[in-house]
């Protein structure tokens, strides 16, 4: 059936709109070639020259050496395992080896969210030429002074994570002997040469630093 006026006409409009809105990519696209000849291409001529790569980008997280309090908590949330730690307590001063796998690491950035140190102890750099010849050498290391328990001499955190704790709980540090003892310790203000008489987790060793478990043990009644 022959289209009448008015059907001609709406058939004729869509068909034009239709083909407007086709056009639509190819006048974008137009316009990106004649920007790129007035500022340049927008790809780097990397590998000739060295790719700079926006300020967000997420390339290898790194470890702060100064920020950064051993506290674990990058480790813990790490969904790739990427993370790890070794303690080495022999030796004249133990320390907590933090490792990071650089070959394991997706950049995700979870590390740098979870950290307690204001988001400074780990974050992400701009690093992003990550190959190696050997994955055995793709890792960086930190190390952080141990604090040991007095009595057992087990693990009881980073000196600096001591410190960072105290100094968030501020007066009500005087609630805790390991704490406050740290912070003493760090000032200088503690006889090393002070020793109880006795060594046998009684009351007389509560005001050390000491373990969960020392801790218990020195405060429960004989």
């Amino acid at each position: 059936m022959p289209r009448t006026g008015k059907a001609k006409y709406e058939y004729f409009s869509d068909a034009v709109e239709k083909q407007a809105i086709m056009m639509l990519p190819k006048v974008r696209e137009l316009g990106e070639a004649i920007k790129a000849l007035v500022v340049g291409p927008y790809t780097s001529r990397f590998p000739v020259e060295p790719h700079v790569p926006h300020p967000n980008f997420r390339g290898q997280p790194k470890f702060d050496a100064e920020k950064c309090l051993g506290c674990l908590a990058c480790e813990a949330v790490c969904p790739a395992d990427a993370i790890a730690h070794k303690d080495e307590i022999d030796g004249p001063t133990p320390k907590r080896i933090m490792i990071h796998y650089t070959d394991s690491c997706i950049f995700c950035g979870q590390c740098e969210a979870a950290c307690i140190a204001d988001h400074e102890g780990i974050k992400l750099s701009n690093d992003w030429e990550l190959s190696f010849f050997d994955r055995k050498t793709a890792f960086e290391t930190i190390e952080k002074e141990l604090q040991l328990c007095e009595l057992c001499g087990a693990v009881v955190a980073t000196k600096d994570h001591l410190l960072w704790i105290a100094g968030k709980l501020g007066e009500l540090v005087y609630s805790n002997p390991t704490l406050y003892m740290s912070q003493w310790m760090k000032l200088g203000v503690t006889n090393p040469n002070l020793a109880s008489s006795q060594k046998d987790n009684s009351r007389s060793d509560r005001i050390k630093i000491l373990c969960a478990h020392c801790r218990r043990e020195t405060a429960q009644p004989m």
